[in-house]
């Protein structure tokens, strides 16, 4: 083929092969839209409140932990495993990081150990799951009861509070404010755009440069002008999301721990063999075990990464309370699930991606959030949350069956 023959792919077939992601895109806008409306049905002048620099903010502030724990559940979900446990040991870790940091070792350390000590649950459980070969719904059913015990034993069911704010600093401060940054004109504080400009900067060279290597190598790529609307659409995205929170307090720290997360593991799973070898156990595992895939360390492997994630939304959770409650955690597995199976992951294994849950997770926290400012009670926002992830699973199973793939 000749070097200047380029192989495009026309609109019509990249929008069926990319449907469930810009239909959940879709979806998280008209959920804003929608609470918006009923927000402003209630009060007039609350129809915006939903888009304020300051709800911006605090979504990322108080459901930041439901992006974490999605990003290590997809990878459950992708090998049909489940995480059960997970809100029940994010309890345990919350409280077991508060007393290391009342100890004096700093926030640093204290985030490590947290790493450390979810990374050993993951072992644990991922090992029973792997190698005893004990399925992972019992396993993690059992591992619910067993930290939340621990929990309760090792608080005595008694909060346990940071000596001091340096802990929450973590899950709700802003770089901004600790860099003693102040707003250009009145208006605007400066960190937030300028990290946006040099990521955006950096995504642009890399997509071009990727475009430039699928045509290298015979790939079909979209359209010129369908790979400039995308740059202009992300930037757009990117520069609102920026101006948001320019205007309130600043770049929240957890929303760059929440973008170096998502980014590790997103090229993880797109990039390494580790990533092809999970997407390969989710397929099919006895193909896998027959093509000389070790199964059983891919399976190990996840829970410890999801371990890994725990360990770290159990100090962003933990700080955004400024206290160690016994019951924390409660039903954030079932967040972290339902932020999967909206995001696009099969529930027959195989399929998913880090990108995906992460717009599954911002769905679910723009239901949490409009719903609490609707102040509508839990019973309600329980029926809301089961419906919508009954439906993202139906649509799952008949568009696999239109695909005959199920």
């Amino acid at each position: 083929m000749s070097s200047n023959t380029v192989r495009i792919t026309d609109t019509k077939t990249l929008l069926k092969n990319n449907v469930r992601n810009y239909s959940m895109f879709l979806v998280l806008v008209l959920i804003l839209v929608a609470f918006g409306i009923l927000c402003g049905l209630q009060n007039s002048r609350n129809f915006w409140i939903n888009f304020t620099p300051r709800n911006f903010t605090n979504i990322f502030f108080q459901y930041s932990y439901v992006l974490i724990l999605a990003t290590g559940m997809v990878m459950c979900i992708i090998i049909l495993g489940i995480d059960l446990a997970v809100g029940s040991y994010i309890a345990m870790i919350g409280a077991l990081s508060v007393m290391l940091y009342n100890t004096g070792i700093g926030l640093p350390l204290t985030v490590i150990a947290s790493l450390g000590m979810g990374a050993m649950v993951g072992a644990f459980q991922g090992g029973i799951v792997a190698y005893v070969g004990i399925p992972p719904f019992i396993v993690t059913l059992a591992g619910m009861w067993l930290y939340r015990g621990l929990t309760y034993i090792i608080t005595k069911i008694t909060p346990v509070n940071p000596v001091d704010k340096g802990y929450s600093l973590f899950s709700t401060g802003t770089v901004d404010e600790m860099m003693g940054l102040q707003k250009i004109g009145g208006v605007y504080y400066p960190a937030s755009f300028v990290l946006v400009a040099v990521l955006l900067i950096l995504f642009i060279i890399f997509d071009l440069r990727g475009r430039k290597k699928k045509i290298e190598n015979d790939f079909e790529v979209p359209s010129m002008a369908i790979e400039i609307a995308k740059i202009v659409l992300i930037s757009f995205l990117a520069l609102f999301l920026a101006d948001r929170f320019a205007r309130y307090r600043g770049l929240p720290v957890v929303a760059i721990v929440v973008g170096v997360t998502v980014s590790v593991f997103h090229f993880i799973m797109s990039n390494t063999s580790l990533g092809r070898y999970i997407y390969a156990v989710g397929g099919n595992s006895k193909a896998a075990k027959l093509s000389g895939i070790n199964s059983e360390f891919v399976t190990f492997m996840v829970y410890v990464m999801m371990g890994l994630l725990a360990g770290l939304a159990a100090v962003v959770s933990t700080g955004y309370m400024n206290s160690a409650l016994p019951q924390a955690g409660n039903g954030f597995e079932m967040d972290a699930i339902a932020s999967c199976y909206i995001g696009g992951v099969s529930a027959a294994g195989g399929v998913g991606s880090v990108i995906g849950v992460v717009v599954g997770g911002l769905v679910m926290s723009a239901i949490n959030n409009g719903m609490s400012l609707m102040n509508l009670g839990t019973h309600y926002q329980y029926v809301v949350k089961a419906l919508i992830l009954l439906l993202a699973v139906i649509y799952d199973v008949t568009s696999r069956r239109r695909s005959g793939l199920g």
